[in-house]
């Protein structure tokens, strides 16, 4: 079956595509800017054919029968995108060396279906590679991204912030402020609307009192009729948060704390494997 024919249903490995002969082309001798980061352009809807040259990040990829992948990716304009990478996975294919992740891409694909066919991969190039402890965090960050966004949604602004934070993590600045702020930006973007500095009374936030966290209503002051699981914040926290100032100890560990606690909630409880990992790094 060929993606772009019915794909109303998702891509199993039983699924059969016409022409595994026909990769989709790599090119990556041309070299051009990274996609600005103030760059906007009017989403697309679901139903187009064609997209050609869309900026984007591959999140995460996995073997699709024996020669191509399916990848995951995340873009400017139309948000995370399921697509298949034909013959990818051939020793001579192009496409080996330009879907890595964390490497910003034009992508380039067709089909109207929940899993595109890929027709065209270039390396835009423009921002340095993730090392060490950054690329941990990097992989981090790519899984908060598939867990909270739905496909097809469409998040410019967090898709800017997204290159910001890969841009700030190459440059070794600290990770523990580079994904805080990072996971405000997302729970804001994705619907889970964070006002830090008032509470659900409209009281502003006063940096000496001590305050809670309510995962549905926002922040009360803290109170013993609260649940206990609740993090007790300071207020001087809650507005250094809003600020993207995580530079005092105090704010460092309590943002960690409430951070923890609320990405758990909207999981539900679901694990993240590489957070895991860092906590046992001491990263996060």
């Amino acid at each position: 079956m060929a993606p772009g024919a019915d794909e109303s249903r998702t891509l199993s490995p039983d699924d059969e595509f016409e022409d595994e002969r026909a990769p989709a082309r790599a090119v990556t001798k041309r070299r051009r800017t990274a996609p600005s980061a103030s760059g906007e352009s009017t989403p697309k809807p679901r139903s187009d054919f064609r997209i050609a040259e869309q900026p984007g990040f591959v999140l995460h990829s996995y073997p699709y029968r024996e020669t191509s992948l399916i990848i995951d990716v995340f873009s400017r304009d139309h948000g995370r995108i399921a697509l298949v990478a034909k013959g990818a996975k051939r020793p001579h294919s192009g496409l080996r060396g330009v879907l890595q992740t964390f490497q910003p891409l034009g992508l380039s694909w067709s089909g109207n279906g929940e899993v595109r066919t890929l027709t065209n991969a270039e390396w835009v190039g423009g921002m340095l590679p993730l090392k060490g402890d950054a690329l941990l965090s990097g992989f981090y960050v790519n899984e908060l991204l598939v867990k909270f966004c739905a496909r097809e949604d469409a998040h410019p602004a967090m898709f800017n912030h997204y290159m910001l934070t890969l841009s700030r993590l190459a440059h070794d600045e600290p990770a523990v402020q580079v994904l805080r702020s990072f996971e405000c930006v997302l729970l804001r973007e994705t619907g889970y609307a964070m006002n830090l500095t008032h509470t659900v009374t409209r009281q502003p936030v006063v940096p000496e009192d001590r305050y809670v966290f309510d995962p549905d209503r926002g922040v009360r002051e803290a109170s013993d009729e609260f649940p206990a699981q609740w993090p007790v914040i300071a207020g001087q926290t809650l507005i250094d948060m809003e600020r993207d100032d995580y530079t005092l100890p105090q704010t460092s560990l309590q943002s960690r704390t409430l951070m923890r606690f609320l990405l758990n909630f909207h999981l539900g409880g679901a694990p993240l494997a590489t957070r895991q990992i860092l906590i046992d790094l001491q990263n996060l």
